[in-house]
């Protein structure tokens, strides 16, 4: 598919991925396949952020190639679109890897993901069975300062104390954060106040001095994964971390 460059995107995009265009990595969003998935075999979802793609994960994806670990790798089309948009796709994502494996699948998401990973949870019955667990990396649950600065109308859903965020957090069932481990920095550059990248009741955790996209290749995320992927099924039966 064609890359996505912020430079010439509108309002704040320019800002988000000014450092990560210079480094490429949303240019290779072909350069990984999808991993097809093996019965017993727990796959990953990955849900990138605005204005980006799947290239986001790329060295994510180079270490679940060699590891043969099914994963799916989303594209949200299109680009500046309303959240609930790109339920569907995760829904595609989450199915197919469910029925490749016979297990329900790890979700990874970055930013503007970890908002469309809830809004499927809330619109679809029986979701939060359907995974095993849900990783937000420095995503805007309650909205962040800067999308103010943006018309599209995926950014103006991310404002805070917008209708869309305000909606969604009255229409999900309170026990769904316990499924969510939202990693959150005082540097990240992108979302904040820093508050904003959490949510009550879930595994919130800082990572200091990291900022947005830095946040997706910090080792404790990293980890965070390996260590779900590696729970037994009875240990994360319900919610239950296995610790």
């Amino acid at each position: 598919m064609p890359a996505r460059c912020s430079c010439c995107g509108p309002g704040w995009a320019s800002a988000w991925w000014h450092g990560r265009c210079s480094c490429g990595a949303s240019f290779h969003a072909a350069r990984y396949p999808d991993v097809p998935g093996r019965p017993g075999v727990r796959g990953v979802v990955f849900v990138h952020g605005y204005v980006c793609n799947r290239g986001l994960w790329g060295p994510w994806l180079a270490r679940c190639t060699a590891e043969q670990r099914p994963y799916v790798a989303v594209d949200l089309e299109p680009v500046f679109s309303d959240l609930d948009i790109y339920v569907p796709q995760l829904e595609a994502a989450v199915a197919r890897l469910e029925k490749s494996t016979g297990l329900p699948p790890l979700l990874v998401c970055h930013s503007m993901g970890g908002l469309v990973a809830r809004a499927w949870l809330a619109a679809t019955p029986g979701a939060a069975t359907r995974v095993q667990h849900v990783i937000t990396i420095g995503s805007p649950h309650r909205g962040t300062w800067l999308a103010r600065l943006s018309r599209t109308t995926n950014s103006r859903h991310m404002r805070q104390a917008s209708e869309w965020i305000t909606g969604l957090a009255a229409r999900e069932p309170a026990l769904h954060t316990g499924r969510f481990t939202c990693f959150y920095s005082h540097a990240d550059n992108i979302v904040f106040p820093a508050c904003a990248a959490t949510l009550p009741g879930a595994d919130n955790r800082h990572l200091p001095a990291t900022a947005h996209v830095a946040m997706v290749f910090h080792p404790e995320v990293v980890s965070e994964a390996a260590r779900w992927l590696a729970a037994s099924s009875s240990c994360v039966a319900g919610g239950a971390s296995g610790r």
